[in-house]
């Protein structure tokens, strides 16, 4: 399935309280390529900007002042996203920020969900690193992606770093800056066969756990063990382990 990396920036934390969208940024990913088509776009939000959260972002009102309003946008952002899979992190927040938009613009537009397929890379990466802190910074970090340009948060900034921890966290990517003449390229010469990998060749980076990414695992098995009755297979195993004999 075709997918959508996105991010948005707002006036506030609530759009219960009135606070709307000022920036959307999209990046495309296609057969786990970065195809290089993105998405972006201020928007006038009709509102003052929190301070709070412009010290997060550093958009100010005035810069937005001759930015279009979210209805002048609509439809050429429905049009991008349309039929695709959307990943986002901390999906909840964009997402009701990004309905509550689409229902002031009256039922006809419905919600998100009836355009896409809506996934949560924050939840993505909370089942693959249990205890562990999984903002985007920390995914970075934990990934080796490059994140020094990221001072302030912005939508397409975060969209195309969430794009590329995306494709190391659910699998691995070799290319994560493929740019649109590549993919044109590509798509001339008809579709690729790709060459399955050989172990002989394969070589992989082995990463040792840091002592506390340790303890945090040995307290989340107990967590386990002692919810399960003392019947986690992973403790039972370290407890009945038989060390070595040093005798001859």
């Amino acid at each position: 399935m075709r997918q959508i990396v996105l991010d948005t920036e707002t006036t506030g934390l609530d759009p219960a309280q009135g606070h709307r969208i000022i920036e959307i940024g999209c990046v495309e990913i296609d057969q786990r390529r970065l195809t290089g088509r993105h998405y972006h776009q201020y928007i006038k939000p009709e509102r003052d900007i929190d301070e709070a959260a412009q010290e997060v972002h550093g958009i100010s009102t005035s810069f937005l002042a001759d930015k279009p309003v979210f209805a002048q946008i609509v439809d050429e952002f429905l049009a991008f996203v349309t039929g695709a899979e959307l990943l986002i992190h901390n999906a909840a927040f964009d997402v009701g920020f990004l309905d509550a938009e689409l229902s002031k613009l009256g039922a006809s537009y419905g919600r998100m969900s009836d355009y896409c397929v809506i996934s949560d890379t924050l939840q993505m990466a909370r089942r693959k690193h249990p205890g562990q802190r999984n903002s985007l910074d920390a995914l970075c970090k934990r990934y080796e992606v490059d994140n020094s340009q990221r001072e302030l948060h912005g939508a397409l900034l975060d969209a195309e770093i969430l794009a590329d921890v995306y494709l190391l966290m659910s699998g691995g990517q070799t290319d994560l800056s493929l740019g649109s003449e590549e993919v044109e390229a590509e798509a001339d010469q008809g579709p690729q066969r790709y060459q399955p990998v050989s172990r002989d060749t394969l070589k992989l980076k082995v990463v040792q756990p840091q002592p506390d990414e340790v303890e945090a695992h040995q307290q989340f098995l107990a967590r386990i063990h002692k919810s399960s009755g003392q019947r986690c297979i992973w403790m039972l195993a370290q407890d009945t382990a038989v060390p070595q004999s040093n005798s001859a």
